[in-house]
């Protein structure tokens, strides 16, 4: 099963900077993709953060950069629609991959995700820049779904980049080092955001602007993990931007495109549709 958006659903991508999708991707990704992130979790990669090694309560995860090596991510991104569904948001002729992020956050787990924008961590400029989350296991605010500042896209803001948890982080040791304006505190102020947020089910997607400010609790549940993977695209407008305080895992010595030109570097960043 591969679907289309709806004419709802990319108006409010336009509006709102994000949309949920539900029955996002056939359900065999499901299943597919929580076995990899059971892989992940026994044997991470050199991308990964992890707060508490092993622990099956009170751990917060993260591994990426896999598709390159992983055949079930690779397969997820080239077969599941996820492209032309970023497309279709976009409004974009044609959508890039640029990488996988796989997220877990084990029962119990008090960390937060901070408020904070996506762009300024990626070393790229554009407007038509997105990520699709798929929830692989339910989840609702309480246990660490995302929550949105409805039309943050739209600001012309953008915020540094900061370190999401510990600061001793060797994976965010190169946060901090951007330019731009620190991101409110919306956390103790969100009587003064209109902050909108999701439950979802296993196969639901929240599709949004790497502009949009998002964020999300820490994982209230005793007994239930958090596993999401978000996929990252590029659509039309999007150009190759190395700075300071970007992710170094693709560097300009990685690409064969010049600052300010489009990614056209099918080896690092492969076209998966174009109308």
């Amino acid at each position: 099963m591969e679907r289309n958006l709806t004419d709802q659903e990319i108006t409010e991508f336009k509006t709102d900077g994000v949309a949920g999708l539900r029955k996002a991707v056939d359900g065999i990704w499901v299943d597919r993709l929580s076995a990899v992130i059971d892989q992940q979790l026994a044997a991470p990669s050199k991308w990964s953060n992890d707060a508490n090694p092993g622990a099956t309560e009170d751990r917060h995860f993260s591994d990426r950069y896999l598709w390159q090596e992983n055949l079930e991510i690779n397969a997820f991104i080239r077969e599941s629609g996820c492209a032309r569904l970023a497309a279709q948001a976009m409004t974009s002729k044609s959508a890039r991959f640029y990488f996988d992020h796989l997220l877990v956050k084990e029962p119990g787990t008090a960390n937060p995700t901070p408020w904070h924008q996506d762009i300024p961590y990626w070393p790229f400029q554009g407007k038509q820049i997105c990520s699709i989350w798929l929830a692989l296991t339910p989840c609702d605010i309480a246990s660490s779904s995302l929550e949105f500042v409805r039309g943050s896209h739209l600001d012309n803001k953008y915020y540094v980049a900061e370190v999401f948890g510990d600061n001793d982080d060797s994976n965010a040791s190169w946060i901090n080092e951007g330019s731009g304006e620190k991101c409110p505190d919306i956390e103790s102020d969100r009587q003064n955001f209109d902050i909108i947020g999701y439950n979802m089910a296993p196969g639901d997607a929240l599709i949004f602007s790497a502009w949009t400010l998002h964020g999300a609790q820490g994982n209230g549940s005793t007994d239930q993990r958090r596993a999401a993977i978000s996929t990252r695209w590029l659509g039309d407008d999007a150009v190759w931007f190395p700075h300071d305080g970007a992710d170094p895992t693709v560097t300009q010595d990685d690409v064969s495109v010049l600052p300010g030109q489009a990614p056209l570097d099918d080896a690092v960043f492969p076209e998966l549709w174009h109308s």
